[in-house]
């Protein structure tokens, strides 16, 4: 298997960037893509086989599910940062032990949100103002899909693993298989059993139990040094400790993230379950044009990891800058072309001219400048990658959290409208992506002239 692992992984300190970024990014957008595939095929058959009311209940707890899923995830980076870190520096002991720490972490996470989610679905969702029609339905499809939380964490840990190393060819086949397997089960449960919320979210907790087997099955067989030994699995103090020194600042920034966009879907709310139906599939189409770019961030983060462990410094700027161009390229393409394409795509997901309308509304404040936040995402990456997690956590937070909170208690407020609403985004990431421009350009320095 020695052999077999090193096909997929990549030398990323060593040889040209471009074309290796490329090669990396590839799999790890489609990836990414896949995983919207889970979501979109619950959107999609929801809407067009159970109705307007099933589409916005399962709209109406993204945002509650990522607020609360956003934390773990974060610690996944932490993960990815280190396994990064110890694979370019070549310690082979170090990595072995990241790699069962990851793993066991992600297990035991993956029950505790199991939990939290299922015992916080109601309360929650009635907090958000989530409407009579809808509720019911939003918290039956949200407490089934917490009871795959272990799968997705487990699989979202051992892929972060992988891509650590190089490889994001195994972790894309894996979804490749599960997302078939969900899009089947979508269409099955609920035409043939007509199960509708409860049918696409029980689809979506089976195909994540399959990708997380597949994932731990190619860690288990690897001859390489992050093989994972299922018999003695185990946390290690100091490994947990340092992967929550990066993890959990990213993981606290994604929740509050969340935080800001769940006062903005109670915002959505107040115009009724049509514009929520609209923002439900414009949302659902921006994922893929995001994914895309977030998968540039992931990049940067491993990428620049493996280059600061093996002190290869000059080269993390190398990849920042390159990482910049491509997301811009991709972000101005896709979110241009998502937003003139919007009329079709969205009626993909509902025949309402209404539905259709608040859609397009949404895409135009959000796609067309998307490129934005893409660049933005980069730097946050590269100064993860580096060890850095704190600043860029704090930076975001205020920069793009607490500003668009500002904005829809003052501006939003004086002027209540979802154009006013959603405009606080692309201000919102211009503002963040300065300061973090600047941030690194501060800490690129210093390690230069600690080499010299």
């Amino acid at each position: 298997m020695g052999k077999e692992d090193k096909k997929y992984e990549i030398d990323m300190c060593n040889g040209p960037l471009f074309g290796k970024i490329l090669i990396f990014y590839i799999p790890l957008m489609l990836s990414g893509i896949l995983q919207l595939l889970f979501n979109a095929a619950d959107i999609v058959v929801v809407g067009r086989f159970a109705g307007s009311d099933s589409l916005a209940a399962v709209g109406a707890t993204s945002a509650l599910t990522n607020l609360i899923v956003n934390l773990f995830i974060g610690l996944s980076v932490g993960a990815n940062v280190l396994v990064a870190h110890f694979y370019g520096a070549g310690q082979r002991e170090e990595l072995k032990s990241m790699v069962q720490t990851a793993v066991a972490t992600a297990a035991v996470g993956g029950v505790i949100l199991t939990v939290v989610g299922v015992l916080a679905s109601q309360p929650a969702l009635s907090l958000m103002g989530t409407p009579d029609n809808v509720i019911s339905q939003a918290v039956l499809y949200m407490r089934i899909y917490f009871l795959g939380m272990p799968f997705m964490m487990v699989y979202n840990f051992g892929s972060a693993v992988l891509r650590a190393v190089g490889d994001t060819k195994r972790p894309l086949y894996y979804l490749l298989i599960a997302g078939m397997v969900n899009v089947a089960l979508n269409l099955f449960l609920v035409i043939v059993f007509s199960l509708g919320v409860a049918g696409v979210a029980i689809a979506t907790v089976i195909s994540q139990g399959i990708s997380a087997a597949l994932v731990v099955r190619c860690l288990a067989r690897s001859d390489s040094a992050y093989r994972l030994v299922l018999q003695g699995i185990r946390i290690t103090p100091d490994k947990l400790i340092k992967m929550f020194q990066i993890g959990m600042p990213a993981g606290l920034q994604g929740a509050l993230f969340s935080i800001s966009n769940v006062l903005i879907q109670s915002s959505v709310n107040s115009f009724g379950y049509i514009a929520m139906a609209g923002n439900t599939a414009a949302s659902n189409i921006e994922g893929f044009v995001y994914t895309a770019m977030n998968s540039f961030h992931q990049t940067a983060i491993s990428f620049c990891g493996q280059n600061y462990g093996a002190m290869k410094f000059r080269r993390v700027g190398k990849v920042t800058a390159v990482c910049l161009g491509l997301v811009t390229v991709v972000g101005l393409l896709m979110g241009n072309g998502a937003y003139f394409g919007g009329n079709v795509l969205l009626r993909l997901y509902s025949s309402d001219e209404e539905v259709i309308r608040y859609g397009i509304l949404r895409m135009l404040y959000i796609c067309v400048p998307y490129f934005l936040c893409g660049i933005m995402d980069v730097m946050v990456g590269a100064l993860r990658g580096i060890g850095y997690s704190i600043m860029p956590m704090l930076v975001s937070l205020t920069g793009a959290c607490l500003f668009r909170v500002v904005w829809i208690y003052t501006a939003f407020r004086q002027v209540p409208t979802l154009q006013c609403l959603y405009i606080s985004y692309p201000i919102s990431w211009a503002l963040t992506f300065l300061v973090h421009l600047a941030c690194f350009g501060v800490v690129y320095h210093k390690l230069l002239a600690s080499q010299s």
